[in-house]
């Protein structure tokens, strides 16, 4: 099993930037994407931003140019610089690692991104 726990959350002004950080533990061997999604209540969650063993990234549109994902070199830590942060990106952050030959999600407990206006 892998564990995951995510931290950098807080209470940030509009136009402010802040960087999440998620690290893993347990079986971290099989562990191939990472990525980051969003939830706020009453709304499903959605992607943020992945990235592949091999470095590729994907982001949501809504974020493009303003976040971005990357992975420690343990590969084992993902992080989220969000620059540029608005009122609408306020959110439970999570992280999920992928393992692709065990067809296994593992999640985070969430980290609350509050950006005022």
């Amino acid at each position: 099993q892998v564990q995951l726990v995510e931290s950098g959350g807080g209470l940030v002004q509009s136009g402010g930037s802040l960087r999440l950080s998620c690290a893993a533990s347990g079986s971290t061997l099989g562990i191939d994407a990472m990525a980051w999604y969003r939830q706020v209540p009453g709304k499903q969650r959605e992607l943020v931003a992945s990235i592949t063993p091999g470095g590729s990234t994907k982001y949501a549109d809504s974020v493009k140019g303003r976040f971005t994902i990357s992975r420690g070199n343990a590969k084992n830590t993902v992080y989220l610089q969000m620059n540029s942060l608005k009122p609408e990106d306020t959110a439970v952050y999570y992280c999920k690692a992928e393992e692709f030959i065990l067809a296994r999600d593992s999640w985070g407990q969430g980290t609350q991104v509050t950006v005022s206006s």
